[in-house]
């Protein structure tokens, strides 16, 4: 259950739209998430009351298509994944909305299944029994692995 934040500058409802669909269909096509696992918060900024800052930190030169993508999801990816994940938002984010790959700027934050309430007021991991007697079966479908 990844929780995606978006945050791009000037970007109207399409680009938003775009960038998102960007990041949930390389969520799934390289770590497997659920195509109902789709959790996203879409953020433009003016430029004025709401700015984004960027560097052109380890050479990369960065401009006004900058966007911001923070990934929340629980830990438990290799480093290999990871780097597949990278690269498949960058060049969906291009395909789709037609950012530079060289603005997709990713962080991931790992947590663990405790971290998570999907509603209810319940730790739904914890206390599912498919989570809690261990792996899903397949006929339990993908939810409970991510």
């Amino acid at each position: 259950m990844p929780l995606v934040r978006i945050d791009a500058l000037r970007a109207d409802r399409d680009r938003l739209a775009a960038l998102g669909r960007a990041v949930h269909d390389a969520l799934i096509e390289t770590i497997g998430i659920p195509p109902d696992d789709h959790f996203q918060i879409l953020v433009s900024h003016d430029g004025t009351n709401s700015t984004l800052h960027y560097g052109s930190y380890f050479g990369i030169d960065r401009d006004d298509d900058i966007v911001y993508v923070a990934i929340t999801l629980r830990a438990g990816r290799t480093p290999a994944q990871k780097q597949a994940l990278y690269r498949r938002i960058a060049d969906l984010a291009h395909t789709y909305a037609g950012t530079a790959p060289r603005n997709v700027f990713v962080t991931l934050t790992e947590n663990a299944s405790i971290d998570w309430s999907l509603g209810n007021g319940e730790a739904q991991y914890i206390t599912s029994a498919a989570v809690a007697d261990g792996p899903p079966s397949p006929s339990a479908g993908t939810a409970a692995r991510e």
